[in-house]
């Protein structure tokens, strides 16, 4: 009985520690990339978890399908336009989220290497300042309807 027992609190403890994140994870989710057509621009968004206890960069990115890769944010100038303006870095704070999406920070690809169609999926790396890179997998979604467009001419 007591081993019993004992096997079944340490199964417990086990899986415990196995839903637990550790404390130097910085992470993603809710990750997407906007639907675009060769020799265009797309824009990945998502959400950045810095489980850390120090603050932390996002410095970079890149991926396969885009001829660049950059940091952008898109903001709304005095005359009502949108604009958007590369970033040299994007700040994660301590124990904080930083949310990438339409019309605010977002990841741009510029000059598609082939079309992104929704349903597909493209790989994407992050680079931070403080971490080790983290690589995705991203689903396309249709960018109709979506809002924060912003990328009229933004050719490479």
């Amino acid at each position: 009985m007591k081993k019993i027992f004992f096997s079944l609190i340490l199964t417990s403890l086990l899986l415990a520690a196995c839903g637990m994140k550790m404390p130097d994870e910085v992470s993603a989710m809710n990750f997407w990339a906007r639907s675009g057509m060769k020799d265009g621009n797309s824009a990945a968004y998502m959400m950045l978890q810095n489980g850390t206890d120090a603050d932390d960069e996002l410095i970079g990115a890149s991926s396969d399908v885009a001829q660049a890769v950059e940091l952008h944010l898109s903001q709304m100038k005095a005359d009502g336009t949108m604009e958007m303006i590369q970033q040299q870095s994007i700040a994660l704070p301590a124990g904080g989220k930083t949310e990438l999406k339409p019309g605010s920070y977002h990841v741009m690809l510029i000059g598609l290497t082939r079309d992104l169609k929704a349903g597909d999926e493209i790989s994407l790396t992050l680079k931070f300042k403080n971490r080790a890179d983290l690589s995705l997998t991203i689903p396309v979604k249709d960018a109709e309807g979506m809002g924060g467009g912003g990328m009229e001419g933004h050719m490479p």
